[in-house]
């Protein structure tokens, strides 16, 4: 028995799902957070996918090394450019469109922006580095985004890019109930987002601020704008400074 009419057997073909690929010299890291709650819930449901491989079974030699001392001395070790393009290539089939990025302190600033416009297309191939960094050959002649999650250091690349994967599932259609609350968040708008409150109205002596009892809907937002410029002037003010007169 076929249920349903003959419109709804017409719907318009479901979304290709969206695709990651990490490199990574420590694949068991994933899925790792990603793998649990909206986003694990999504990867089951095939909302997107997500592949892992490991740069070291493209190393050299018998002990299948990838790295190398630094040309001009320093500390630290390299990953080999040749090594890393080989993990590349085979990661990436002729057509792939999806943007390469190279999780790395020197990139530019991760932004909701950017966010956004990544978990809009088809996906991305996400390079986790490791050790003192990686060929700057590798970087320019395979294309590789430089991307940077804040101004500290990690031991490697792979948290970052957990970090970037479950700013992007989340806003993949379908992956949060409440998708339109989406637009409220930090950042969506150039502010930081207002407070929020629930029950019980009253706690420990403090009470749910009244103008959200009111239920008048132009004054809570009003409110809440209001909200939004004070806590962004007193802790982000670089943001206001970048969006013009607020």
């Amino acid at each position: 028995m076929v249920s349903g009419t003959d419109d709804e057997t017409r719907a318009a073909p479901a979304r290709t799902p969206w695709r990651a690929t990490v490199l990574t010299l420590y694949p068991e890291m994933f899925p790792g957070p990603v793998g649990v709650s909206l986003a694990g819930d999504a990867l089951s449901r095939g909302l997107w996918s997500l592949e892992t491989r490991n740069i070291r079974d493209h190393g050299l030699g018998r002990h299948r090394a990838v790295d190398d001392t630094p040309f001009g001395g320093g500390p630290g070790m390299v990953l080999r450019a040749d090594v890393l393009a080989a993990a590349i290539d085979a990661a990436t089939p002729a057509g792939d469109c999806r943007p390469r990025l190279l999780m790395s302190p020197r990139g530019r600033p991760l932004t909701q922006k950017r966010v956004r416009e990544l978990a809009a297309g088809p996906g991305v191939i996400m390079v986790c580095g490791r050790f003192e960094g990686v060929d700057e050959r590798v970087v320019e002649g395979r294309n590789l985004e430089e991307v940077s999650i804040g101004d500290y250091i990690l031991s490697g690349g792979e948290m970052a890019a957990l970090v970037i994967l479950d700013a992007c599932v989340r806003l993949i259609p379908g992956v949060m109930g409440a998708f339109t609350s989406a637009g409220e968040e930090s950042f969506e708008n150039g502010l930081l987002e207002y407070p929020h409150y629930t029950r019980p109205r009253s706690w420990e002596g403090r009470d749910v601020p009244e103008v959200l009892m009111s239920g008048d809907h132009g004054r809570i937002e009003r409110w809440r704008r209001q909200q939004s410029l004070a806590i962004t002037r007193e802790r982000r003010p670089d943001l206001l400074a970048a969006s013009g007169p607020a």
